[in-house]
């Protein structure tokens, strides 16, 4: 596996949650059961998980992520709740990835180029608020295996026909992986390993510099 040979554009960062609204119909994994209202109850095997994931607070680990058509690269992540996440790719583009908890911004230092986006408008959110929300019929699907729950969210108020489908240990309770879909269908999975929990970061692990965001983007007009 190469991880390096790859540079991530927009479409295969989106498997970061940055996924903004759309129009298309979202898709159906089948297998899933299917939660047919918003007042149709949430397994009990799905919120014990939800609870788990949100009193961790902060971890880091490597990752994998698989681009829709086979794409792949790799790096480390560094995460903290609420809102905080980062990704550093590995490869010559030298790709990060933050957010601070209110937006979300993708650095590619080699082209000199920074994009920035609200955290609340994209499936991210879902992943790194301080509570793993299952109410208001934010719950899709759920399905469970011997080796694996997997808990399909979306809010179409937030983020349109975008969604997020999270994969469980359903023993440790652990996030395995997760899966963005965009509003055309479009899967970006990432993978994570190596996780520890509880780690303390350095206070400018996730700063975004908003005056060289504009400066870039100012420069590129």
């Amino acid at each position: 596996m190469n991880n390096s040979s790859f540079a991530p554009n927009r479409r295969q960062l989106l498997g970061l949650g940055l996924v903004l609204a759309g129009a298309a119909a979202i898709n159906v994994v089948p297998g899933f059961q299917l939660l047919a209202s918003a007042q149709a109850a949430v397994p009990q095997s799905a919120q014990k998980i939800a609870d788990h994931f949100s009193s961790v607070k902060s971890m880091s680990g490597e990752f994998v992520q698989f681009g829709p058509k086979g794409e792949q690269t790799g790096g480390k992540f560094f995460l903290e709740r609420p809102g905080k996440i980062r990704f550093n790719y590995d490869g010559a583009s030298n790709f990060r990835v933050i957010s601070d908890g209110q937006s979300v911004v993708i650095l590619n230092k080699r082209l000199k180029t920074s994009d920035l986006y609200p955290l609340s408008k994209t499936p991210l959110k879902l992943l790194l608020d301080n509570r793993i929300d299952l109410s208001g019929g934010r719950v899709k699907s759920v399905k469970e295996e011997n080796d694996l729950t997997t808990i399909q969210l979306a809010d179409k108020s937030v983020f349109g026909n975008s969604k997020i489908t999270m994969m469980f240990d359903p023993k440790s309770y652990e996030l395995r992986q997760w899966t963005i879909t965009d509003a055309q269908g479009k899967d970006t999975t990432v993978m994570i390993f190596n996780v520890k929990e509880g780690v303390n970061f350095a206070p400018d692990t996730f700063a975004i510099d908003y005056t060289a965001n504009r400066e870039l983007n100012t420069k590129s007009r």
